[in-house]
C-alpha cells in the first residue's frame, strides 16, 4: 500500500530540493495524481511537488499550509 507524507519547508530549503530532484533527474509531479509532470504547482499562495521514495511511496514538499 502507497503512504503519502507532506512536509512543509520553507522556500530556501523547497528551491534546493526541487533542484536537487531536477539535477538528478527525480521524477516528481505537480499534483497528486501525478498527471502533470515536470511542473510546480502554485496553489494555496506557495509552492509544491510531488514524487516518490524509492520504496514507491509518494512524497508531497508544499511551501504553505492547505489552509
Amino acid at each position: 500500500m502507497m503512504q503519502h507524507n507532506a512536509f512543509l519547508v520553507d522556500d530556501d530549503l523547497f528551491d534546493r530540493a526541487h533542484s536537487r530532484l531536477v539535477d538528478w533527474e527525480v521524477t516528481h509531479w505537480a499534483d497528486p495524481q501525478m498527471t502533470r509532470p515536470g511542473e510546480t504547482n502554485t496553489e494555496h499562495g506557495g509552492r509544491g511537488v510531488y514524487f516518490k521514495d524509492p520504496a514507491g511511496h509518494a512524497i508531497e514538499l508544499i511551501t504553505r499550509p492547505y489552509l
